[in-house]
């Protein structure tokens, strides 16, 4: 190989991949191990005192987890990455990072329900107040910055109704204030946006979704895009300041540009503990190796639904940026070249109960509570994932009463689509 970074086909398969020294095993091996020997107490000294990397324990560090952090920062482009137990301690890890009791995070209204009640409620146990601002007005982001606001947060495409957010606008706002912009990566996955190429600082994934593909594991990523300049910043003492556990050391000027991966892993992920599994980092991995293969065929199967529902006399409206009449279709060619995703909304004319009676009424599509899998999802977000929050909320969030969610899968789209229309004469 020459030095040019290898295609995105190519990283999907090998980044952060060798064949196993001792066995030769060709697939990355499942080291299903709790803790690791050290060659000496000098060795382990080190280890502990962040003198060196290796292994200690498997709820910080594991060498299958360690190939699925290096491929995935690979795709994103970032320096360093953490896999833990979900996309909720991705989110979790990150602002325990930034955050201390008192500080304020705006974060854009159009996000998946379970992040919503999460900011809204359990971050108030650590004295975190979010601010909820516009996702299609970025003036709201900066009209709501204060001394105690310590970071900004969107999706990249906003679940559930497929909102293509305009990164780069929230980008310039961030860096203005000198605040870090964290980007949920989810819906998109690396293979259709990459926001660090937008002007993101971190970015964060639920790797049960599109990045697994198969519905068959819960992990979840932190990505560093070692682009905040977290040194000598007092607002983030976890990183500038000297950290007592590690006699003092400053994780910003010790280890630069991956200094927030450091604290999500040696602050985080040690003390709090939200682990991810040897045997689900595997199953992740495997995952990848195909994603771009699979996201280009859910973006196209998406579109093909898509464009059959807005033509259907039980349906209102749909929501879904690859079709040219949408309002986001000029930002989804923008960001999104290759595809606008595979998850959109729907609203149908019958209200709460036809959603109710839709998603009870299909063959073919699951009526289950997650996306990105090679199967066809549905679900009524009102009575199901968006369910804690009040009416307004939800119909701010985009999923009001008569909203109905896919998620597309690889299947044949004429089957989908046919499965859909008797669904829906029901």
């Amino acid at each position: 190989m020459t030095d040019r970074l290898p295609g995105f086909n190519t990283r999907a398969i090998h980044a952060g991949a060798a064949p196993d020294p001792t066995t030769g095993a060709r697939a990355t091996p499942i080291y299903q191990t709790a803790s690791f020997v050290f060659d000496d107490a000098e060795h382990a000294a080190s280890l502990f005192g962040l003198e060196a990397f290796g292994n200690i324990y498997s709820r910080i560090t594991n060498p299958t987890n360690a190939v699925l952090e290096e491929r995935v920062a690979a795709l994103e482009g970032g320096t360093a990455a953490v896999a833990v137990a979900s996309g909720h301690a991705a989110e979790f890890l990150v602002m325990h990072a930034l955050m201390q009791p008192g500080d304020e995070f705006i974060a854009a209204d159009r996000l998946y329900g379970g992040s919503i009640n999460q900011f809204n409620h359990s971050y108030k146990n650590f004295g975190w107040n979010v601010v909820w601002a516009k996702t299609d007005d970025p003036a709201s982001f900066e009209a709501a910055i204060t001394p105690r606001t310590k970071a900004i947060f969107c999706e990249s495409i906003a679940n559930p109704g497929g909102v293509i957010t305009d990164i780069a606008a929230l980008s310039e706002i961030a860096k203005r204030h000198n605040i870090p912009l964290i980007v949920d990566n989810t819906m998109a996955s690396p293979y259709l946006i990459r926001p660090f190429e937008h002007g993101a600082d971190i970015v964060v994934h639920s790797a049960t979704k599109f990045l697994g593909g198969h519905g068959n594991s819960i992990g979840g990523l932190v990505v560093d895009g070692g682009t905040f300049p977290w040194a000598g910043d007092a607002r983030f003492p976890m990183l500038s300041a000297p950290r007592p556990e590690y006699a003092g050391k400053i994780l910003a000027e010790t280890f630069g540009n991956f200094a927030l991966a450091i604290a999500v892993r040696v602050l985080g992920l040690r003390d709090l503990g939200p682990a991810l599994s040897p045997f689900n980092a595997f199953l992740l991995l495997s995952g990848i190796e195909t994603l771009p293969l699979r996201m280009q065929r859910h973006c196209d199967n998406a579109l093909a639904v898509a464009t059959f529902l807005q033509n259907h006399p039980a349906v209102a409206w749909v929501s879904y940026a690859g079709l040219e009449t949408d309002r986001y279709h000029q930002l989804a060619r923008r960001y999104t070249p290759n595809g606008a995703g595979a998850v959109f909304t729907l609203g149908l004319k019958g209200g709460y109960e036809a959603g109710v009676k839709l998603v009870s009424s299909l063959t073919l599509f699951s009526h289950l509570a997650n996306i990105g899998d090679t199967r066809s999802l549905i679900i009524h977000p009102a009575s199901t994932t968006h369910r804690q929050l009040t009416d307004p909320q939800r119909i701010a969030a985009g999923a009001g009463p008569e909203v109905v969610r896919l998620s597309v899968g690889l299947e044949d789209p004429q089957d989908l689509i046919e499965d859909l229309d008797a669904a829906l004469k029901v």
